[in-house]
């Protein structure tokens, strides 16, 4: 424990997340953490090194595929002591995200239309998110069958296989022709980003919650789409989650039955097995294997 810090106390089980505030910024103020304007400083000097005394990347300032880390208190949430461990990992990055991006950043209405774009890990917790906040129809859209599959487990209500037809004429006939009030673009790349756009209908809302990629990162549309439609394109950076605030409520519903979290752990490997657990993951082959330590 560094000087200072109150939140925890050793022996406590936490949530550890890549989400950095310091508390007094204009954002943290007004109760939105994850978009701190002072977390660039807040990394201080490189605590990892290797035999030699080179400096190493703590990647997202966790560095979680060790037995030990050390980082801010800000990225720590305690949660009960009857909270399964493995289980409770999965809350700190794809959970947040896409559950986050549709109840805390979209808001979603009851009764709103929703489709989301891509169904691995954070896909899926998006379609549990617009379950939860009562939207019909949710429509789930992927090239693989098998995840399309999965997505009808976590609340999906209706199906578009990518590689079948005009994925976005799908879409508007699953909506009555009008196009869906809310699209969640869970995979990187600006062509699914602008496709999600294309599915939403007039003041529909598109959110784009997956990282593209440095080789496409660049949206291409028209201002008369947004004026003549008043469409909204937005972004969600994790979810808007507020880590103390929001942890704690997903552990509660986790409890009471209203969150999917056993369902997303396909396999469970000891660290010695890691390599093996990412390509079942980069293969599309799972929706989570989880590390565990022994």
């Amino acid at each position: 424990m560094g000087e200072g810090v109150t939140s925890v106390k050793p022996g406590d089980a936490v949530v550890v997340s890549l989400i950095v505030s310091c508390g007094h910024c204009f954002n943290c103020l007004q109760g939105q953490p994850h978009l701190c304007t002072n977390k660039a400083s807040l990394g201080g000097q490189n605590r990892f090194h290797n035999q030699k005394g080179q400096s190493l990347i703590q990647m997202f300032r966790v560095g979680s595929m060790a037995e030990y880390t050390v980082v801010n208190q800000s990225q720590v949430v305690k949660i009960p002591d009857d909270m399964p461990l493995d289980r409770a990992a999965l809350l700190g990055c794809a959970v947040i995200t896409g559950f986050g991006s549709v109840v805390w950043r979209a808001q979603v209405r009851a009764l709103s239309s929703v489709a989301v774009i891509g169904t691995g890990g954070v896909g899926l917790n998006a379609i549990q998110g617009a379950a939860f906040s009562g939207a019909y129809p949710v429509i789930a859209v992927d090239i693989l069958e098998s995840k399309l599959q999965a997505a009808k487990e976590f609340g999906a209500t209706h199906f578009v296989n990518a590689r079948e037809g005009d994925t976005i004429e799908a879409v508007k006939k699953l909506t009555s022709g009008k196009g869906a009030d809310y699209v969640f673009v869970t995979v990187g790349g600006a062509s699914a980003v602008k496709q999600g756009y294309q599915m939403t209908g007039r003041r529909g809302t598109t959110v784009m919650v997956g990282l593209p990629t440095p080789k496409d990162n660049i949206v291409s549309l028209s201002p008369f789409e947004f004026m003549d439609t008043e469409r909204v394109l937005t972004g969600s950076q994790m979810g808007s989650t507020n880590l103390q605030i929001n942890i704690p409520q997903l552990v509660t519903l986790y409890k009471a039955g209203r969150l999917k979290l056993d369902e997303l752990i396909t396999n469970r490997y000891p660290l010695e097995q890691i390599n093996e657990a990412i390509q079942e993951v980069e293969k599309g082959e799972v929706l989570r294997n989880v590390i565990v330590f022994e």
